[in-house]
């Protein structure tokens, strides 16, 4: 029964920072792609609405994979510590992917800026 939760609460949680760090990096890239892009809109939307496409299958990828069929939680403790690890393992990831997307965006308004 542990387990069942423990999945479940590992892939709510996961699921939620995600969506949550990909709305903040679609808000605010989309304001940065707009200026680089000298204010074509449907550019920056278009190259944005990619940038987070990619985000969440390369995220929600990674959570799906992250998880463990032959993990056997007997107690809380044991519940606590997978809790724990997994979702500091995603938030490594997202925090990763952030820089990627952050980079990418750079390069990109390094490149419209010539």
């Amino acid at each position: 029964m542990l387990d069942t939760t423990a999945y479940t609460i590992y892939l709510v949680v996961s699921v939620f920072v995600t969506a949550y760090v990909s709305t903040a990096l679609s808000r605010y890239g989309l304001a940065i792609l707009t200026e680089r892009y000298e204010g074509r809109i449907e550019l920056a939307r278009s190259t944005n609405h990619l940038f987070t496409v990619g985000f969440y299958l390369i995220s929600l990828g990674f959570v799906l994979l992250r998880m463990h069929a032959n993990v056997n939680i007997t107690d809380f403790e044991h519940l606590f510590v997978y809790e724990v690890k997994g979702l500091g393992l995603v938030m490594l990831v997202l925090g990763l992917a952030h820089f990627l997307y952050m980079y990418v965006i750079h390069r990109i308004s390094r490149n419209a800026l010539r």
